[in-house]
């Protein structure tokens, strides 16, 4: 009887650091962070990106349009329909270096979160050697 007892907590106690242990071999060196956008402006040379930082402050970047292209290889645009999914940034990064973007943008030029560049605004030089992305919050 003892020895059907130890044998039945042995296979527990395996049974349940299983998952652990094989948790541990799938840890990844990405993680992401997602931000709400509050507006999006496109640009002859990408996209101007404003988020918050903190409550009453608002942030720019500036996403090169080369990173949206198949040899860019740093960003993807996603168009969203209508729905509740609010237009929004994630930043991915691997062992803490920025690896690539996704932009989920509405697909509806009139949603709010639409912006334009004035007619004669020069931000070409936001745009040269663009090579990462520092969030700051």
């Amino acid at each position: 009887m003892k020895k059907l007892f130890m044998i039945s907590v042995l296979a527990v106690v395996l049974g349940g650091l299983a998952p652990v242990l094989a948790q541990e071999n799938n840890k990844s060196d990405f993680y992401y962070v997602n931000v709400p956008i509050d507006k999006v402006y496109p640009y002859r040379r990408g996209y101007v990106i404003t988020y918050r930082k903190g409550v009453t402050q608002q942030v720019r970047a500036y996403l090169p349009l080369e990173w949206f292209s198949d040899t860019g290889g740093k960003g993807e645009l996603i168009y969203q329909g209508t729905g509740a999914d609010w237009p929004h940034l994630t930043v991915y990064y691997k062992a803490g270096e920025f690896s690539h973007v996704r932009l989920y943008l509405r697909r509806d030029r009139g949603h709010e979160t639409w912006g334009n560049v004035p007619l004669g605004v020069d931000i070409d030089d936001k745009f040269d050697n663009v090579t990462d992305l520092k969030l700051e919050f």
